[in-house]
């Protein structure tokens, strides 16, 4: 029976993989889903050696801004974009939004 650790980081590297093809924000949130809603994600394995902005940066993302390693919002091929928040996804530019 396999360790429950290892099916979490199993399907955390899957998540991964994925976000390193993703083109849109509606790819992240799809890879991503939370049951939050259209417009948010949740990437659980923050705590691991693979980060979602690397992932992205590798499918040709950019980084917006950012406030810390945790706090970010990246911009895809298309313009589309996604706000990180200490795991959490957002659609589009956050702090943008709320200013």
């Amino acid at each position: 029976m396999p360790d429950t650790l290892d099916t979490f980081w199993a399907a955390i590297a899957e998540q991964v993989q994925e976000l390193r093809t993703a083109k849109n924000a509606d790819d992240v949130l799809r890879i991503l889903a939370s049951g939050h809603g259209p417009d948010r994600g949740f990437f659980a394995g923050s705590g691991g050696d693979e980060t979602v902005s690397d992932a992205l940066h590798t499918a040709g993302w950019e980084l917006v801004w950012a406030e810390s390693s945790i706090y970010y919002t990246m911009r895809a091929p298309d313009g589309s974009m996604i706000t990180y928040i200490e795991g959490d996804i957002h659609r589009g530019n956050t702090p943008a939004q709320t200013t």
